[in-house]
């Protein structure tokens, strides 16, 4: 049985919209790949991204470009941060299987810079896929 996709599967960038306590939603453009019907993220783990994903699990993504400007439809979803190492070897690989050698040069650079184990892990389910 082939996994699920949702509609942002192939899209190099999503800009995915995280909420403050008052409502106020913050866009930022990130690398996002398809795993088990949903879209993993890594991104720094004191990001107020991920700060704001403690508060709230609500999001919404759209594909975009690099610098973030939207080029399709809002989606609403949920996103949780995952710590399960398993779970995290299996987002580093789907994001390895999309971005390639970028990914793999990322990765060489933050352990160098020793910010590879200060990541965290996002899995944003879509609402509808």
């Amino acid at each position: 049985m082939a996994a699920k996709s949702t509609p942002l599967d192939d899209d190099r960038y999503i800009s995915l919209e995280t909420f403050r306590k008052d409502g106020t939603g913050v866009k930022t453009p990130v690398w996002a790949a398809p795993l088990d019907g949903k879209m993993v993220i890594f991104t720094e783990a004191s990001s107020f991204k991920v700060k704001r994903l403690r508060q709230n699990p609500k999001v919404r993504a759209a594909a975009c470009g690099v610098r973030g400007k939207v080029h399709g439809p809002w989606l609403d979803g949920e996103c949780r941060i995952v710590e399960d190492p398993a779970s995290i070897e299996r987002i580093l690989a789907a994001l390895g299987r999309k971005y390639g050698w970028q990914m793999s040069i990322g990765n060489v650079l933050a352990k160098l810079a020793g910010k590879f184990d200060r990541r965290a892990y996002l899995e944003v389910t879509i609402q509808g896929t």
